[in-house]
């Protein structure tokens, strides 16, 4: 696909996703979300770790209200569900790691687009905001769903209805994301975890999000069956195997990913 609102770099393992509509602060249109969508599926194929960010000083203001039909007639149950689901769940179901490289303002939907990777890092002079009901809405893009599960149900409750700005650091702090960078580091340290889990056993990565997210809807044994079926699986890689001689001879190990 020749894409015009997002750029695709694949590159040592790493693909970079790149939000490209930065005049309009790298809102969501129709012909984005099929970009980003398109591009996750090409990434998980050819790449160990996917990380998505924004061009110029946002990470991404949400829908953009100026897309196509008015936004008073937007039809928005269509347009999340044809739209924004498979955009979602294309980051969310990557089999590869995802990090949101978040570098700027995130707002609505952009904010919930980033919480749908597996690790969010922020510069510290970026902040999220779900600005949902300033317009009369509800949090949609998934903010429902990651925001209690991440931060608490009365955290998410207080987001979602004041609307408040919440910044990085507290964000980081309110257990919202993983970390938070300085802006001056943010670039370097951004690409220095890609490169890590880039060069990691990346089945084991599958495998540990299938367990982390099970554990949600799990009692202890089922969640003790499901660790012991999962690293099964890890325990039959050859990365499991190079890990083992690696600690043995006392080296980094040099996985390849199976």
């Amino acid at each position: 696909m020749d894409y015009q609102a997002i750029t695709l770099v694949i590159r040592n393992s790493v693909a970079m996703l790149t939000l490209n509509r930065p005049k309009l602060m790298n809102a969501l249109n129709t012909q984005m979300r099929a970009e980003i969508t398109h591009a996750m599926k090409v990434a998980e194929k050819e790449a160990r770790v996917v990380v998505i960010t924004g061009a110029g000083n946002a990470f991404c203001s949400g829908q953009d209200l100026g897309d196509g039909e008015s936004a008073v007639s937007l039809d928005m149950e269509r347009t999340l569900r044809d739209e924004y689901v498979p955009m979602l769940k294309s980051i969310f179901d990557c089999r590869v790691p995802t990090i949101s490289a978040v570098n700027g303002p995130a707002a609505g939907a952009g904010a919930n687009l980033a919480l749908a990777a597996d690790v969010v890092i922020a510069s510290d002079d970026a902040y999220f905001i779900q600005a949902f009901t300033r317009i009369g809405l509800i949090p949609d893009a998934g903010g429902t769903y990651w925001l209690p599960r991440q931060m608490g149900a009365a955290k998410a409750m207080g987001a979602a209805l004041f609307a408040d700005k919440i910044s990085a650091t507290q964000a980081a702090d309110w257990g919202m994301i993983y970390e938070t960078v300085p802006a001056v580091q943010f670039v370097e340290r951004v690409q220095g975890r890609a490169a890590h889990l880039a060069q990691g056993p990346t089945v084991a990565y599958r495998q540990l999000k299938k367990a982390i997210r099970g554990s949600f809807e799990n009692s202890l044994d089922d969640q003790l069956a499901l660790e012991a079926k999962l690293q099964g699986r890890c325990g039959q890689t050859r990365d499991f195997q190079e890990g083992v001689v690696a600690f043995l001879e006392k080296r980094p190990a040099r996985y390849e990913g199976r």
